[in-house]
């Protein structure tokens, strides 16, 4: 059937025309035809765009569950993703900053980045665990435990990226030194995996400072509970 509309369609072309001289495929042949270009080189695609992302302190922004590297100067800003069955480009305003190849839709926090992306010499790297250990080696013993147990306790290893540094941190705030002596302290208590949450109240108090055992949290299983001496018309 193709062929044959084929056919018509040519015999159409070729027919003259009523009331002036040539036929339609005369007009494409010497009007048209000059001024027509070449097919783009790429064939089109179409994207799909995700507007207001935010630059992570790593240089790298999320996409469905990766993440893509960012020019460090973006850091902090917001960017627009293009992104196609193959790409993903990243965009400020009208500017494109960098491309990646999109990662397979069954990987998750994977890294894809662009050396160009990151300052000279690699100073700057993405955190992962070996990184978050060196940290926590070069503050203590207690330190590096506690990180361990944080790493233990989280379902897949990149969920322990954000509690672990979040404690590493302690100590922009506070020494090293005492943010060692806190983890201590910490793993003396009732607390099977001590972090930020447990870490702070210690500094906070001055508890590393004496060596005194944080103690158990107390727990409020019942919410709020009036004693029986209230339901029996004590005192209340």
């Amino acid at each position: 059937m193709r062929v044959r509309i084929g056919e018509q369609i040519d015999a159409y072309n070729r027919q003259p025309f009523q009331r002036r001289d040539g036929s339609r495929l005369s007009v494409f042949t010497t009007e048209e035809k000059p001024l027509m270009q070449p097919l783009p080189a790429a064939p089109f695609e179409i994207s799909t765009w995700s507007y207001k992302r935010k630059v992570n302190k790593n240089s790298h922004v999320v996409w469905a569950r990766n993440f893509y590297s960012v020019p460090f100067s973006h850091i902090g800003g917001y960017v627009d993703l293009r992104i196609t069955d193959t790409m993903l480009e990243v965009y400020r305003n009208d500017e494109r900053l960098t491309s990646h190849l999109l990662l397979p839709a069954s990987t998750t926090n994977q890294y894809q980045t662009n050396d160009a992306d990151l300052p000279e010499g690699r100073s700057f790297q993405a955190w992962d665990r070996a990184r978050i250990e060196e940290w926590a080696a070069r503050m203590g013993p207690s330190a590096v435990t506690v990180i361990g147990k944080i790493f233990e306790a989280a379902s897949i290893e990149e969920a322990g990226y954000d509690p672990a540094l979040a404690v590493l941190r302690l100590s922009r705030r506070f020494s090293p030194t005492r943010v060692e002596a806190a983890c201590a302290l910490a793993l003396q208590g009732p607390i099977r995996s001590p972090w930020y949450a447990h870490l702070r109240p210690i500094l906070d108090t001055g508890q590393d400072k004496t060596g005194r055992v944080p103690d158990k949290p107390e727990t409020d299983d019942g919410g709020y509970v009036r004693g029986s001496d209230y339901y029996a018309g004590g005192v209340r």
